[in-house]
């Protein structure tokens, strides 16, 4: 059975614009345009997950997508049954406790011993939250637990992105801080029997298309 996962990182907002840890802010009148503007570059047919938070949901709705049904299907209106996880517990982002809603700046100013820290060992969570350890080892339990063969659209969480691919790639996870995701990409994996194929950094630009192969 042959997985195929396509992850998008959220349009921009404030808080992107400003390296903030995640504080609930929608995204901005110049990211919603952008993924309006990208509606149709991603692959149909996909079941559609989001990260629980309201810039993916908002991104995800704004890319015309539904969560819980399969991209562009007629189906898209009636109700989601309880059980299809739309938003998988997995796929939350990083939880960074009492940093929550800081910018890493003022982060770094008020405690750089424990951000040093923090970025340096990916076991550590000086924050009180969790782990980039934890992070990506949800993250691959959720890819190697998929049961469905086929597309999943997941507009999730930059982070997400990250540990799916230090996942696919069997990378160390100290590489987690060097792989850099930009608002409205998309990364594909693909696979099968713990056997990964990567496809990264998919701008969804209408005039190029974002499309996995056959």
């Amino acid at each position: 059975m042959t997985i195929r996962v396509t992850f998008v990182s959220p349009a921009v907002n404030a808080s992107l614009r400003l390296a903030r840890f995640d504080d609930g802010a929608p995204i901005d009148d110049v990211g919603a345009a952008r993924a309006r503007a990208a509606t149709g570059a991603l692959p149909t047919g996909g079941r559609v997950v989001t990260s629980p938070t309201v810039r993916c949901r908002e991104t995800a709705a704004a890319l015309g997508l539904a969560p819980g049904r399969s991209a562009g299907s007629p189906d898209a209106a009636r109700p989601v049954e309880p059980s299809e996880p739309v938003e998988p517990v997995e796929l939350a982002g990083l939880d960074v406790g009492r940093w929550r809603g800081l910018t890493l700046a003022e982060v770094g100013a008020a405690e750089p011993e424990a951000v040093a820290r923090w970025l340096a060992d990916p076991g550590s969570a000086p924050h009180g939250g969790e782990s980039v350890e934890d992070l990506c080892a949800r993250v691959a339990r959720w890819l190697e637990s998929s049961s469905r063969e086929g597309r999943t659209l997941a507009v999730v969480e930059p982070e997400i992105v990250r540990a799916a691919v230090v996942h696919v790639l069997g990378t160390p996870v100290t590489a987690f801080w060097r792989l850099d995701v930009p608002p409205l990409t998309a990364t594909s994996v693909s696979g099968r029997d713990g056997r990964w194929n990567l496809r990264t950094g998919q701008p969804l630009h209408p005039d190029e298309g974002c499309r996995e192969g056959a």
